[in-house]
């Protein structure tokens, strides 16, 4: 297809079905616990959230989902969630194996949760379950590299298979985005490099940014280093992104435009009670970035928005549930910015 004629975002990589298990205490090892009422099931995963959180800004967006989900009940669910919004085409995933899940426990006093996660149909995702002829996509976002097993594997042309797909979407006239998941150990390092030296936009949190770059963003007591901010982002160009270097936590937005200009903005000053859940918070401010990028806004624009997406989302317990439109969103602006 024609560069010209492509339209909106493919999200491509992880679907799955999370089930959340709401327990009394977290259990030492050999202890037992007690699940409570309440236990809840939802999509998930880079493709469910940012594709429904796109869906929910914008109704009239053309938006695309590629991956692997199971012939299951749990692929079913999937089909159905995605299938809700009138502006997502579902007819690239493909269907095999057993569809990925998350186990989730949910610590009633401590709020804290532990994820407990099988790969399934996940695993099986690479460049053959694409038919780069039937996309109609103008930017593909593909996550979370470092849970893709088959695309992590190695290619001796290009370093890894995800490098390999996204620069065969690159010949395809598609501008390209990519996230990862957060990881201890030194995957990073093999892992992400040669990806990003096919991608145009790179929206990740500040641990993942410190352990591809070599940066101290943040310590083991927890403290931000926003000072270094510039530098990870600067790396991050260096190692290849063309377009927009961005980062994200907690604190605020950090990004790096085509032209090498720094953007900072912080994080909206919300209210005691306000943050319901966290999950899926990351995911939201990739989309409203996302969003403004295909939208041809500026980099701090489509900070803003992602932003006030990720404060949306954290309005409610799920991952996507807090999203609203565009508008409904923005307006956290003015509510919370001081």
């Amino acid at each position: 297809m024609e560069m010209n004629l492509r339209k909106g975002i493919c999200a491509a990589g992880n679907l799955l079905v999370d089930v959340t298990y709401p327990i009394e205490r977290w259990p030492r090892q050999s202890e037992l616990t007690t699940i409570t009422e309440g236990i809840t099931r939802s999509i998930g995963g880079a493709v469910c959230n940012v594709i429904t959180d796109l869906a929910k800004l914008d109704p009239e967006l053309p938006l695309e989902t590629l991956g692997v989900i199971g012939e299951d009940p749990d692929g079913e669910f999937i089909l159905e969630q995605l299938g809700v919004h009138k502006n997502v085409d579902i007819n690239l995933l493909k269907r095999k194996g057993k569809t990925s899940f998350t186990a989730v426990m949910s610590d009633n006093n401590t709020k804290k949760r532990t994820f407990f996660q099988y790969r399934g149909a996940n695993a099986l995702f690479d460049e053959s379950c694409v038919d780069w002829d039937q996309m109609r996509c103008e930017l593909l976002h593909v996550g979370y590299i470092l849970l893709l097993d088959a695309l992590d594997q190695k290619d001796a042309e290009y370093g890894t298979k995800m490098a390999r797909l996204l620069a065969e979407a690159k010949r395809h006239g598609i501008k390209t985005s990519i996230d990862v998941v957060s990881e201890s150990g030194d995957r990073f390092k093999t892992l992400v490099p040669p990806a990003l030296k096919y991608t145009d936009y790179c929206v990740i949190n500040e641990l993942e940014a410190q352990q591809i770059t070599g940066v101290l963003l943040r310590d083991e007591e927890e403290r931000l280093y926003t000072e270094h901010m510039e530098e990870a982002l600067r790396k991050m160009k260096e190692l290849g992104v063309s377009v927009w270097a961005v980062i994200h936590c907690p604190e605020g937005g950090y990004g790096l435009d085509e032209k090498g200009n720094f953007v900072c903005l912080d994080s909206l000053s919300l209210p005691k009670g306000y943050i319901k859940g966290t999950v899926g918070a990351g995911d939201a401010f990739c989309a409203g970035v996302l969003y403004g990028a295909q939208k041809q806004w500026s980099l701090e624009e489509s900070i803003r928005l992602g932003v006030c997406t990720a404060a949306a989302s954290l309005s409610e317990p799920g991952a996507t549930e807090g999203v609203g439109s565009l508008e409904d969103v923005m307006k956290l602006e003015g509510y919370y910015r001081i």
